[in-house]
């Protein structure tokens, strides 16, 4: 019976979380759209800055609550890639707004053909069809851009959502491979709850709660070469997993 209750409310969260979602997103839709006017990278920073704002009001009302740390390792003009988990859709909204800075985020290109959340989706994200070979080539060459222009890149370097159960997936290379070419450092950071508030093998569900998104000290890559990848990404991985196993 409490397993009957508990999948009847999950479903009427959702079905709240979504109109909220639907609503807020309507709001800012025409602001954003909006944003086309400015040249990069102020065009990017207004849109973090809106998306905060649009985050700090839909949060709340689906029922999470969220809770940033380590936000003091970001120093005022520098750019980083920030590596983290990848359990849940919610990790996106979570993350974008809650890195502190100008930030894109690498993204599938499918979802950008959604109607009116495409433009949003669009202006936050580097997109990519990671099944073609010259998307994956023209979406490296962005990210460089996004690095050259001072903003922060966000990278899932598990590749997609982990359903496994396992804290991490193993990684990929390209956010490691793209800090040491461009010598930028790399913030690990992991995000905690939304494993269990949007989980990913149950449809239209959603559990209020807490979540948290912990920014971890960076690493240095300018003195390394390509032939440290390795031990970069093994580094990473680790603290990245302690810290899940930790919290």
């Amino acid at each position: 019976m409490h397993k009957i209750i508990t999948n009847i409310s999950a479903r009427i969260f959702a079905l709240w979380a979504l109109c909220w979602f639907m609503i807020t997103m309507l709001i800012i839709w025409l602001p954003v759209t909006l944003l086309f006017v400015f040249p990069e990278p102020k065009r990017t920073h207004y849109f973090i800055r809106i998306s905060r704002l649009w985050m700090a009001v839909y949060l709340p009302f689906a029922g999470v609550r969220l809770k940033l740390e380590g936000k003091e390792y970001f120093k005022k003009g520098q750019a980083y890639i920030i590596v983290c988990n990848h359990n849940s859709f919610m990790d996106i909204p979570i993350s974008s707004p809650g890195i502190p800075g100008g930030n894109k985020t690498i993204a599938k290109a499918e979802l950008a053909r959604i109607p009116l959340f495409g433009v949003i989706y669009k202006r936050g994200s580097v997109l990519v069809n990671r099944k073609d070979e010259q998307s994956r080539k023209r979406s490296y060459g962005l990210m460089k851009q996004v690095l050259e222009q001072g903003l922060h890149m966000c990278i899932y370097p598990e590749g997609t959502r982990n359903k496994s159960n396992e804290p991490l997936k193993p990684f990929k290379d390209g956010a490691f491979r793209l800090a040491i070419e461009t010598g930028t450092p790399i913030i690990p950071a992991v995000i905690t709850g939304t494993r269990e508030m949007l989980p990913s093998n149950r449809t239209f569900y959603f559990k209020p709660g807490s979540v948290k998104m912990r920014f971890m000290e960076p690493v240095e890559t300018n003195n390394m070469t390509v032939s440290d990848l390795p031990e970069l990404k093994k580094n990473i991985f680790g603290r990245m997993w302690n810290s899940i196993n930790n919290s």
